[in-house]
């Protein structure tokens, strides 16, 4: 995570909001913001070093890439080759997924394919966000969602009857316009009427994503677990893409799961896409709450609008 931390009383001086208001229909009480010195990649760095030294996988021993992110260092090249470039990993092919929210459970379905097909042993996958930089500040009701931050897993061919079990991708283009950046690409190329429409920033259409969101999750959510032969009450931790509460509590109670199964840090980051849940599992990781065998089911939404979940066995 970024080191600056901007809270609901500082989004109060910038835009007409309340702590009350957003802690109601949010539940996000702060969020990190990264300085104008960093990109997404130096966030990719970071994290990545950590799951390596975690994995006790050296840089050249990794041979795939892939980066989840809608907030690129760049149009061309991909972040994934940049990072690939910074951390030295020189035996890898790098590519970015653009999934949005759902970007790192796309990533981890894209890598177990690869790995159980014997084509590649060790794939990095990483899902990281700078929201700040799409983010309108003058628009309430966007302004007090996002952050930034990343988070990275190393994936090997498991033993046993651990690792990834099960996952579910869908994704429906004809809802784009209900959460999606207009200005920047070939469509609406980056000129000074697009930045003075500001239309470089994220537009959201709450109601229609919070409907679609809760429906698309639960479902993607209990398909793996009828896909893996399990039921909710199986799990050990469910955890969510942190959008904002009231879509986690209505996903967890749409499949069955108790709160106290559900991993929520949304209050401390807000919703930082892609790289909300690997920052969860590392959370949960490195405060000793994954044992061996602990079944563990993510499960994802955001703009395209994309949907997924996957379940996994630790």
């Amino acid at each position: 995570m970024p080191k600056g931390i901007l809270t609901n009383a500082e989004l109060e001086r910038m835009v007409e909001t309340t702590d009350e208001w957003i802690m109601e229909r949010t539940g996000i009480k702060e969020r990190h913001v990264s300085d104008t010195n960093t990109a997404t990649s130096d966030l990719c760095v970071d994290a990545t070093k950590r799951a390596l030294a975690d994995a006790g996988v050296s840089p050249d021993e990794v041979e795939m890439l892939i980066v989840a992110t809608v907030t690129p260092d760049q149009i061309l090249p991909s972040t994934a080759c940049i990072v690939q470039d910074k951390l030295g990993l020189k035996n890898a092919l790098a590519f970015d997924v653009a999934a949005a929210c759902t970007g790192f459970v796309y990533g981890l379905s894209i890598a177990d394919h690869f790995i159980r097909a014997g084509t590649y042993k060790k794939i990095v996958v990483i899902g990281a966000e700078m929201l700040s930089t799409i983010t309108d500040w003058e628009d309430r009701t966007t302004a007090v969602l996002f952050g930034d931050g990343a988070g990275a897993a190393v994936l090997e061919p498991s033993k046993g009857s651990e690792g990834v079990l099960s996952t579910f991708l869908r994704s429906d283009g004809s809802l784009r316009e209900f959460l999606y950046v207009p200005g920047g690409g070939s469509r609406f190329p980056s000129s000074e009427k697009t930045l003075q429409d500001r239309m470089h920033y994220v537009k959201m259409s709450g109601n229609n994503v919070f409907k679609h969101a809760v429906r698309a999750m639960g479902d993607a959510a209990q398909k793996v677990l009828d896909d893996a032969g399990v039921s909710s009450g199986d799990l050990d931790y469910f955890v969510p893409h942190q959008a904002n509460l009231r879509i986690i509590k209505a996903t967890a109670e749409r499949i069955h799961v108790p709160m106290e199964k559900v991993y929520v840090n949304v209050d401390r980051y807000g919703n930082t896409s892609s790289a909300s849940i690997p920052i969860a599992l590392d959370e949960i990781n490195r405060s000793g709450g994954l044992k061996d065998g602990s079944l563990v089911e993510m499960v994802a939404f955001g703009g395209g609008f994309t949907w997924g979940a996957a379940l996994l066995r630790w």
